[in-house]
C-alpha cells in the first residue's frame, strides 16, 4: 500500500506500482470510441500510461495536454491516457481541445486495470479512483520507470519519463 496526500492529507492506494523490469500486467481500457485497447495490441510500440483520477481536473487536463504535445514528436511511442472517466468524457475533452496524439483509456467497466497496477485510492475523498501515475513500458511490455506523484494535484515528471523511454 503505497501513501500519497490530496492537499496534504495523507490517501492511500491499494497497492505499489509494477516493479521497474518486471512485466507489465496485460489490461483492456475503453477508448473514447468505445472499441477497445490492450497491453498486447500495443506490443512493438513503447507506450507512457498517463493515469490520473480525472480528466476533468485542471492538473489531469494538463497532463494529457502535455503528453499529447510531446507524444506527437516520440517515434514508434504511445501515450494512453487512463482514468475512471467515462469515454465520453475522453472523448468531449479530447475533441474539445483538439488532442489527436493520445489513446484515452477508460477503466470504468472493471476494477482489473487499478488493481493489477496497485494503484487504486482506497482513502479519502478519491477512493476509487486511480492514483495520478506514470508507467513507462519498453517494447516488449517491460517496465523501464514508474511515478505515483506523491501530492495528487502536482503534475508527474514528464521529462523523466520521456528521458526513460
Amino acid at each position: 500500500m503505497a501513501e500519497i496526500t490530496l492537499k496534504g492529507n495523507a490517501i492511500q492506494t491499494i497497492g505499489e506500482l509494477p516493479t521497474v523490469g518486471s512485466q507489465a500486467p496485460d489490461f483492456t481500457l475503453v477508448k473514447a470510441d468505445l472499441s477497445e485497447v490492450s497491453l498486447s495490441d500495443l506490443k512493438g510500440k513503447k507506450v507512457i500510461l498517463n493515469i490520473f483520477p480525472s480528466v476533468d481536473t485542471g492538473t489531469c487536463a494538463m497532463s494529457t495536454r502535455t503528453f499529447n504535445a510531446k507524444a506527437s514528436g516520440l517515434e514508434n511511442t504511445v501515450v494512453v491516457c487512463v482514468s475512471k472517466d467515462l469515454p465520453f468524457a475522453f472523448g468531449r475533452f479530447c475533441g474539445a481541445e483538439g488532442l489527436d496524439a493520445v489513446i484515452t483509456g477508460s477503466a470504468f467497466r472493471s476494477t482489473a486495470f487499478e488493481d493489477a497496477y496497485g494503484l487504486k485510492i482506497t482513502t479519502g475523498p478519491l477512493a476509487g479512483l486511480c492514483s495520478r501515475s506514470v508507467v513507462v513500458l519498453d517494447e516488449e511490455g517491460k517496465v523501464v520507470y514508474t511515478e505515483q506523484v506523491k501530492e495528487t494535484v502536482d503534475e508527474p515528471n514528464y521529462e523523466a519519463a520521456i528521458a526513460a523511454l
